[in-house]
């Protein structure tokens, strides 16, 4: 996979993770695009998750959604919470928005690219072809990651490196067409 985003990290175990609503490989649904940005049907709705077979020392879980395929040098941060409780297993549709409330207690959101802590969907620019989202839970040996609520997503993974015992992965895709050429 090309700009593969775990390409400099440890090699770990992996376990299982599923969604309601993206199959790996497959595009997002509208909800998971981003009304933000103006995609039609766009919801910025963060997928529902479930994960099983972590390794029984995790003390807790940080989920990601990176978009490796962003026209800049450094990728696209969607989505990034630590601090999951070791017993949690899943997140419903939506707790990627802060105004819910469906992040267990203690669980924090730091901001993402346009600097907000909550799910925003995916926006690739039209015509700039099929980017991938990576959608990620760690499986972590520390329960309190120990960073910021406000730092970057990428200051969250740096934290992290050392602390992954396992990791879970879907690959969404999402495509925004070329404008039509003006006549």
């Amino acid at each position: 996979m090309a700009n593969d985003p775990f390409a400099r990290l440890p090699e770990v175990p992996s376990f299982t993770l599923t969604s309601d609503d993206v199959t790996d490989g497959s595009p997002f649904a509208p909800a998971q695009l981003s009304g933000m940005f103006g995609l039609p049907g766009g919801r910025d709705e963060s997928p529902q998750l479930s994960w099983t077979g972590a390794p029984a020392e995790t003390r807790s879980f940080a989920v990601t959604v990176y978009d490796p395929d962003a026209p800049t040098m450094s990728g696209f941060w969607h989505w990034a919470v630590a601090n999951l409780p070791a017993d949690t297993s899943s997140l419903p549709a939506g707790a990627g928005d802060p105004d819910l409330a469906l992040l267990p207690e203690g669980a924090i959101t730091v901001p993402n690219e346009v600097r907000a802590p909550r799910f925003v969907g995916a926006a690739p620019p039209a015509g700039h072809g099929a980017h991938r989202y990576v959608i990620t839970v760690h499986a972590l040996d520390v329960d309190d990651i120990g960073v910021p609520d406000d730092c970057t997503p990428a200051f969250l993974g740096f934290t992290m490196a050392s602390h992954i015992l396992a990791r879970a992965t879907i690959v969404a895709t999402a495509e925004t067409p070329a404008e039509p050429a003006a006549e």
